[in-house]
């Protein structure tokens, strides 16, 4: 049994690094254009996101900064650490901190969220924005997350989380396809960031609907106190 399970999680990772690579190609495609896109209709959930980072703590790491759109929304009282697994993306967020003057954030790195280079404790907050459904391993980021994150720290997660029932349900399965084509994902079921926050003792403090109409939620994860 144990032989068929690390073949499985080999298979596992595999599939895993090919989605990867074809996320790369993607971004890639999509980074010329990304804020013309995206910056309207994400600002209401990188605000939030922002702010509830900044009340976590001033060390922030961001995963999947990407061209930089939220950086600008951190408080500059914040010491801001961002990572992005294209060098594309990462390209135009350091193209953004020189034209705006964000010297708030400190560095930007490619790198992987499955294996982040950080030591154990850094962070009072670990933030993502819109990436959760497209990383290949969520719950393996989101240990990394945890392992980063210092003793009262928060994970603040911004990103189309639907619970897969009714018609929305439907809706968001027969698009899936589609959305995953611009480096989306509409079927990621909150359930998966709930489940995974219950057993690797985090609390869910509250799931914030945002703009457009709630569509998106900006999700906050505590970890619980030892004794609780």
């Amino acid at each position: 049994m144990e032989r068929v399970h690390d073949k499985e999680q080999v298979q596992n990772r595999g599939q895993g690094r090919h989605r990867a690579e074809d996320q790369q190609k993607i971004y890639q495609r999509w980074a010329p254009v990304y804020d013309q896109v995206y910056r309207g209709i994400l600002r209401d959930g990188h605000r939030t996101l922002a702010r509830l980072a900044a009340g976590a703590g001033t060390e922030i790491l961001e995963i999947g900064v990407g061209t930089g759109l939220v950086l600008s929304h951190y408080p500059r009282r914040c010491r801001v650490t961002g990572i992005d697994i294209s060098e594309h993306m990462i390209a135009r967020a350091r193209e953004k901190i020189a034209r705006d003057k964000l010297f708030h954030v400190r560095q930007l790195q490619v790198m992987d969220a499955h294996a982040l280079a950080f030591e154990d404790r850094s962070f009072d907050a670990v933030c993502l924005p819109f990436v959760i459904t497209l990383i290949p391993e969520p719950e393996r980021a989101l240990d990394e997350c945890a392992r980063v994150l210092r003793p009262g720290g928060e994970i603040i997660l911004a990103s189309k989380l639907g619970d897969g029932a009714g018609l929305q349900g439907a809706i968001e399965e027969a698009v899936a396809p589609l959305v995953r084509r611009i480096g989306w994902s509409s079927a990621f079921r909150i359930s998966r960031i709930t489940g995974w926050a219950q057993a690797s003792g985090f609390e869910v403090v509250e799931i914030l609907p945002v703009f457009p109409n709630g569509f998106f939620k900006v999700v906050r994860l505590k970890r619980r106190s030892p004794n609780v």
